[in-house]
């Protein structure tokens, strides 16, 4: 089996109609996004049951990515018009209510085909894909249908990306939280940095 991932490569562009955050219905396009950070996230189906806590999960942490110049995409395979019957539906129904980000259809899954986590060929893995301001792929996860991914760990990932880029010669370690020392990406740096926090200077 060939194992190949998209991170470090250009994001596939795509242009699909979507539900937006007011409920009309848009042509989005990725590429119309460069100058800005994308979370762009799949799930499997509308009105199932991981993927509605995925959906809410996001949607209160949106405010927390767009001061971070980054915004959030949902995507399956789904089309709009079952996206908007879903946010018509109360939460305590089983709905999601009036998510404030775009759900966009992928009704041929040829979005997610392209990003490589469609299974087998009906419903697209829990992708999350973090793209840079220049359309680069720079942080992907893959999650089988029944595992939530965690939104703090993507608000933690995109901090470190903006800590790196503004840092020049810095690197983030293991569960580096924003606030907090990074390391020298040199091998004085990284033994400083693991003496300091293992307690064996």
């Amino acid at each position: 089996m060939s194992l190949t991932t998209l991170v470090t490569r250009e994001a596939p562009d795509f242009t699909a109609q979507a539900v937006l955050p007011d409920n009309s219905f848009g042509e989005l396009t990725l590429s119309n996004y460069r100058g800005k950070y994308v979370i762009l996230f799949f799930y499997p189906l509308d009105f199932t049951f991981v993927c509605p806590s995925e959906i809410l999960a996001f949607n209160s942490r949106v405010a927390a990515f767009k001061e971070k110049n980054c915004e959030v995409i949902g995507v399956s395979v789904d089309s709009r018009f079952t996206h908007l019957a879903w946010k018509n539906t109360p939460v305590e129904n089983g709905g999601i209510g009036n998510v404030q980000y775009p759900l966009v259809e992928d009704l041929n899954k040829a979005i997610a085909r392209s990003y490589g986590i469609l299974l087998n060929d009906s419903v697209a893995l829990r992708g999350l894909f973090l793209i840079d301001t220049k359309g680069v792929v720079r942080h992907s996860v893959i999650n089988d249908l029944p595992l939530g991914r965690s939104v703090g760990e993507a608000l933690r990932i995109l901090d470190a990306l903006q800590f790196v880029e503004t840092h020049g010669g810095e690197v983030c370690p293991a569960n580096w939280q924003e606030g907090e020392e990074a390391m020298k990406a040199s091998t004085a740096g990284v033994a400083d940095y693991l003496a300091k926090k293992h307690g064996k200077k």
